[in-house]
């Protein structure tokens, strides 16, 4: 009985808990400029390329050499991501 309560006060408390947020980012997104906005995408953009480089390098190091080659990869395919961010920005993209 005391194990089905705290669960469902937890699960209350994680409905209600993730309810009032979503409402709250409707707005600040409302009020934001088109200067705003566009500057928050380009952030967003190198944010993914940095990730995605950082995760296929990551893949990589870990079939090449485990656990260790796994931190090394993800750290090459960053700087490869990041690298790869400065080209498409100098292009206009």
């Amino acid at each position: 009985m005391r194990k089905q309560l705290l669960t469902a006060v937890l699960s209350a408390g994680l409905l209600f808990g993730t309810a009032a947020p979503g409402v709250a980012a409707t707005h600040y997104y409302h009020y934001r400029t088109r200067h705003q906005y566009i500057q928050h995408k380009r952030h967003m953009r190198t944010a993914k390329r940095v990730a995605i480089g950082a995760a296929g390098g990551a893949a990589i190091g870990a079939l090449a050499g485990g656990g260790k080659g796994a931190g090394i990869g993800a750290i090459a395919g960053a700087g490869a991501g990041a690298l790869y961010d400065a080209h498409e920005r100098h292009r206009g993209r």
